[in-house]
């Protein structure tokens, strides 16, 4: 019985695994068409008796301003280009600053690579389950995806609004354009949002968002252009 149950169990873990590597083989060239959150937030649009809203238009990286790509990485990872998919100084303050305030708002370290991870292939959660495959994800994306690709999938797919997801969805419903056209301020008015894209909108700031917006916009200056190795 026992030697059964291993053997189906290696079965599945291997079928699992081989699954793993070709969805991310496939997402390397192939848009993501949905995403967990996005079939979760309409589950939830279901329940609460709500309109389904699921505005989103996947766009190349050539097709999304620099403006925003520096916006992004400006508010979410600075160090994007230099690291592996893990920021561990990042995580390291990110752990001391929760264990000061329990019961309070948590405070994340993950890095632009470990949220494309996430939102692509997982649940939201912070379980050490999910967390696991989260950092299993982050490695093969940055292994078989690149810096440009993930950051184009990132792009396309992060929740922007109640709804909205991307660049492209983003642009169109807060300042009636294509992504490609997003000055500075705009791109910096949608990174803003990006911690609590359900509470905040590019569109309609608040003092707290202005004032995100603000400090994004001096970040963007002080980094380097964010440029891709062709």
């Amino acid at each position: 019985m026992l030697k059964k149950l291993w053997y189906w169990t290696w079965r599945v873990c291997l079928g699992l695994f081989l699954m793993s590597i070709l969805s991310v083989l496939l997402f390397r060239f192939v848009p993501v068409p949905v995403t967990p959150l996005m079939l979760i937030r309409c589950g939830e649009q279901l329940v609460g008796g709500s309109t389904l809203k699921m505005k989103k238009d996947w766009q190349s990286i050539d097709g999304i301003s620099p403006n925003l790509v520096q916006a992004v990485v400006a508010s979410e990872d600075n160090l994007f280009l230099s690291h592996h998919g893990f920021d561990f100084d990042a995580m390291e303050k990110a752990m001391a600053y929760n264990s000061k305030k329990k019961g309070k708002k948590i405070k994340g370290g993950s890095t632009i690579s470990q949220q494309t991870a996430k939102n692509v292939f997982l649940w939201p959660g912070r379980s050490y389950i999910r967390k696991g495959f989260e950092a299993y994800f982050t490695v093969l994306i940055e292994l078989i995806w690149g810096k440009e690709r993930i950051m184009e999938v990132y792009l396309n797919v992060i929740e922007m609004g109640d709804g909205i997801y991307g660049a492209e969805a983003a642009s169109q419903t807060c300042f009636h354009k294509h992504a490609s056209r997003l000055n500075k301020a705009e791109a910096a008015a949608i990174a803003a949002v990006l911690p609590s894209p359900l509470r905040w909108s590019p569109s309609n700031p608040t003092l707290y968002t202005l004032r995100r917006e603000a400090w994004i916009l001096r970040n963007m200056g002080h980094l380097p252009p964010v440029k891709f190795e062709h």
